[in-house]
């Protein structure tokens, strides 16, 4: 249902069940699904794509161009998942030619006043408190929590089910499965509770703390810990997604609280 005040650019391609509020601007290029709900003062810029049932609070803009100095106007996207939800003035940049495409997943939640800037990769059922701001190829792992405010570095990983605290500045990577706060930002013990509201069994959550006691309460540094991990602890899921994210953290982990 499209409003007369919204400008919408013919060659924007727009399912039919869409509700478009009025003073809305979609711009050429631009590809949403069926069920999105796109409410007032939204602009929508070429290259981006909405999947089923998004809902785009007042006021935000996704697909604008990045702020970054290198791009050149090369053709970019924005991905954004099914049934996820943009609050109010949140920003939401397309990619430049390092990665092509700036990706939101499923089921995600950006609260009000977020910014995901160029070539971020975020997963699926993730929650992005008010204020937060990714610079740009920022990975955020599946149901990740980020407190609001929370500033993140260019190039940072957060893991999968991490909990983040409000107000934290994150310049080095966060692993799964751990809650995080303190500033400087430190580890702080695994993400216990949010595990078992999504299903992890208690034999899981104490293979996990196994493993941090290792990386941060043994005295060890992070290569032994990884070697002490590998050969005294069983292998599982859970271990591996360890190993992996530590052994590529492109700028390595954050501190435990031993840690000077």
């Amino acid at each position: 249902m499209k409003q007369p005040l919204a400008y919408i650019d013919p060659n924007a391609k727009i399912d039919p069940s869409v509700v478009i509020d009025p003073f809305v601007t979609i711009d050429a290029n631009v590809e949403i699904g069926p069920g999105c709900k796109i409410g007032s003062n939204v602009t929508i810029c070429s290259g981006t794509r909405l999947g089923s049932n998004v809902t785009v609070f007042p006021g935000a803009v996704i697909g604008a161009i990045p702020q970054d100095l290198k791009f050149k106007g090369e053709d970019t996207y924005v991905y954004v998942g099914d049934n996820t939800v943009i609050r109010e003035f949140v920003t939401i940049h397309r990619g430049t030619a390092s990665k092509g495409k700036t990706v939101v997943g499923k089921n995600c939640l950006v609260m009000a006043y977020c910014h995901v800037a160029h070539d971020c990769f975020l997963g699926d059922n993730i929650i992005m408190s008010n204020s937060t701001q990714l610079a740009g190829e920022v990975q955020v792992g599946d149901y990740a929590v980020i407190g609001g405010g929370t500033l993140v570095h260019q190039f940072t990983h957060i893991g999968a089910h991490v909990m983040i605290q409000g107000g934290s500045k994150i310049q080095k990577d966060i692993p799964p499965y751990i809650t995080a706060a303190r500033e400087p930002i430190q580890f702080c013990g695994v993400n216990s509770i949010g595990m078992r509201r999504r299903g992890f069994t208690n034999e899981q959550i104490h293979n996990i703390q196994d493993c941090y006691r290792l990386i941060f309460q043994s005295g060890l540094n992070v290569s032994q810990a990884m070697e002490r991990i590998e050969t005294e602890l069983p292998s599982s899921q859970e271990r591996d997604e360890i190993i992996l994210f530590v052994r590529n953290s492109p700028r390595g982990i954050l501190k435990g609280y031993f840690d000077k």
